[in-house]
């Protein structure tokens, strides 16, 4: 059986949904939102997700929106009421998700040993010194 798309392939479109789903930000937005049953709010998530700019956030809730991985809600008012909730794409892409933030959270202590023997030491490995 073959395959309509090959990711290593230069060329080939899936590249650009591995580029959506593993742009930095993209794994805490959809966690946050799955981590929910109702949709959230803009502040709401910003506030789950710590360290993320207001800039960051509209930037990836806008590209996930238009990749079909979330939904956008105005429910207008003053001030402005919108919310962010996962389409059924979202939903489906927590899952593989999930599992990569698990592996990631069990992982840790080997990471920074491996980074201790590697002459960095630190505590956290989305920092290297240099880097």
């Amino acid at each position: 059986m073959s395959r309509a798309y090959d990711v290593m392939a230069a060329s080939c479109p899936s590249r650009t949904v591995l580029h959506r789903i593993g742009a930095r930000w993209t794994i805490f937005v959809v966690t946050a939102l799955a981590e929910r049953e109702e949709p959230m709010r803009f502040t709401e998530l910003k506030t789950r997700i710590q360290g993320i700019t207001p800039k960051v956030l509209t930037e990836t809730l806008r590209a996930l929106a238009d990749d079909g991985f979330v939904v956008r809600t105005d429910r207008g008012g003053h001030p402005p009421h919108v919310d962010y909730g996962l389409t059924d794409l979202g939903r489906s892409l927590w899952e593989p998700l999930q599992a990569v933030r698990e592996w990631a959270e069990t992982h840790v202590p080997d990471i920074l040993d491996a980074r201790r023997a590697a002459g960095h030491p630190m505590t956290s490995p989305t920092r290297r010194p240099g880097v």
